[in-house]
């Protein structure tokens, strides 16, 4: 009874229901706690935005909108999942290190972006799993692939 429950998970099915939870916890979480607030707010928030990259304010802004409302959009449905995970990735590191000076505590504390950008990096590696749209895009619908269990 021990070593079933403490031995390492090889059910797919419940792998696949694992990335599930996260895609639609880390990218419903970011659409709605940053995301939307930063589209409905872009005219005002757009002239004091930080510009890390020189790039203008608005065009720094849009592209972190395109980040926290679209790309987690992508991330919730399973829908090129890969690379809507690379561009929170790049997203959450550029919050964490350039904007938040790496910092993990403290007033500038970049923490939250810190486990973000954990999540993110886990999707990124790992793929959206079966639950998804990429499954029925990318791999024939609902056949099973020959490695899959």
């Amino acid at each position: 009874m021990l070593k079933k429950l403490f031995a390492p998970g090889d059910d797919s099915f419940l792998t696949d229901v694992a990335l599930l939870v996260l895609r639609v916890w880390l990218g419903l979480s970011m659409l709605i706690n940053h995301g939307l607030g930063k589209l409905q707010g872009f005219k005002t928030m757009a002239a004091e935005f930080p510009d890390p990259f020189g790039v203008g304010h608005s065009t720094s802004l849009a592209l972190v909108v395109f980040a926290e409302f679209f790309a987690s959009i992508l991330l919730a449905i399973g829908l090129v999942t890969r690379f809507a995970a690379l561009v929170l990735v790049v997203n959450m590191t550029v919050a964490f290190f350039l904007v938040h000076k790496g910092a993990l505590s403290g007033p500038q504390s970049g923490e939250l972006a810190f486990i973000y950008l954990a999540g993110y990096v886990g999707l990124l590696l790992a793929g959206a799993g079966r639950i998804s749209v990429d499954r029925y895009l990318f791999q024939g619908g609902s056949k099973r692939t020959a490695s899959a269990k």
